[in-house]
């Protein structure tokens, strides 16, 4: 297999990949493309790459670098923007994690609190709803939570310094 064709198997794998992680499909196809790219991809370069419309890549950019995963750059003498992804894939997981959290676990743990704490009127119907919403609600926090705790140890220079200091 040749550079070419590795490199579009690649996006377009990730591309699928992607929508089953809860992004569009061409959202993952641009962060995969600038994710291999040893430097910093105008707009139109990746339109042609990709086959798609300036809207389309225009709003794809805009959410993956709210994100924070992808930045724009400038080339001096170029009238371009120019975008790269993040390299460093411990920081990329941290960043996907926390907007992950923010976007869908967040909003869920809302719903399963609002939900589970509803007057039951003790039939076995009601009180068994209340124990299992409860029950997801209390699971859910624990999965936040570890999440949060992974990405603050990501930040948290005096614990990356003990870990490098054990190994």
């Amino acid at each position: 297999m040749e550079f070419k064709e590795a490199k579009n198997k690649f996006v377009q794998t990730w591309g699928a990949l992607g929508s089953q992680w809860g992004i569009n499909k061409t959202m993952a196809q641009i962060h995969a493309l600038l994710m291999v790219s040893h430097e910093p991809i105008s707009m139109e370069d990746i339109m042609d790459e990709l086959q798609i419309s300036r809207g389309n890549a225009s709003m794809n950019l805009r959410a993956l670098m709210d994100w924070g995963i992808v930045y724009k750059e400038y080339k001096a003498g170029e009238r371009k923007e120019f975008f790269t992804a993040e390299k460093d894939l411990d920081e990329l997981a941290v960043k996907i994690s926390r907007e992950r959290s923010k976007r869908e676990i967040k909003p869920a743990l809302k719903i399963l609190k609002e939900v589970s704490a509803i007057e039951s009127d003790g039939t076995a119907a009601e009180k068994h709803f209340v124990d299992q919403t409860t029950k997801l609600y209390d699971f859910v926090l624990k999965a936040d939570n570890v999440l949060d705790k992974i990405t603050e140890f990501k930040d948290n220079w005096l614990a990356k310094l003990v870990v490098k200091m054990i190994k």
